[in-house]
């Protein structure tokens, strides 16, 4: 069998997706080891600023990406919608996988719905999308910004005096959190990211033999 090293992320989601690619990978049949590289990115370490100002940066990938062009790992596996519009020169993006849930997903503390929220409810939201959104859907929502990974995200939620907040429902499904949703919200009210709930495969342009075996999870 044939080791790679695996760039990702050092978050309980990160990590399950990798696990996903893997499991991927052994799907069509290659017979690999995986060596996890976790490396923690400049939206990791920066917990502060909030993800509507860095949307559409490589905010989470820049550190990434730098250990793929230092060839200190084989390939990365990033959620697909972290990936910067412009990747760097010399990689390549081998694989974007299917999506295994698209909605956003409305976690509440009393289990009640967007709608049967009351009024002035306070809502927790990372991205401009999002809290656009829901603004649009009803103005009289609070909205406020929250960081961390999912777990962070979640016990910063339930210490609060938050209504109710909002996380990919994809998310909640690879950490097997499922149980927790209230409601999948509706694509008319809450329309996702287009790459929300797949994954990217992301190697050297140069590797055509590894391009080559990862372009087998490509769905595009």
């Amino acid at each position: 069998m044939q080791t790679f090293k695996v760039g990702t992320r050092t978050s309980p989601l990160a990590l399950r997706q990798v696990d996903e690619i893997a499991g991927y990978l052994r799907n069509v049949g290659m017979e690999i080891n995986i060596e996890v590289v976790g490396i923690d990115t400049a939206g990791d370490k920066d917990r502060i600023t909030p993800i509507s100002d860095i949307e559409g940066t490589d905010f989470f990938t820049r550190e990434i990406e730098k250990a793929l062009l230092d060839k200190d790992i084989d390939f990365a596996v990033h959620s697909a919608k972290d990936l910067s519009p412009t990747i760097p020169n010399g990689l390549y993006i081998a694989a974007i996988t299917r999506c295994v849930d698209p909605y956003d997903a409305l976690v509440s503390k009393d289990n009640l719905r967007l709608r049967e929220l009351p009024q002035g409810a306070k809502i927790a939201a990372s991205s401009l999308r999002r809290k656009t959104q829901l603004k649009s859907y009803r103005d009289d929502f609070k909205i406020v910004d929250i960081r961390g990974n999912i777990g962070e995200r979640l016990r910063k939620f339930d210490k609060s005096d938050l209504d109710a907040i909002i996380i990919a429902a994809c998310a909640l499904k690879r950490l097997s959190l499922e149980n927790i949703i209230t409601q999948r919200i509706p694509l008319k009210i809450l329309k996702p990211h287009p790459l929300q709930g797949a994954l990217s495969v992301e190697t050297r342009q140069d590797n055509f033999e590894l391009i080559k075996m990862l372009s087998k999870l490509d769905t595009r």
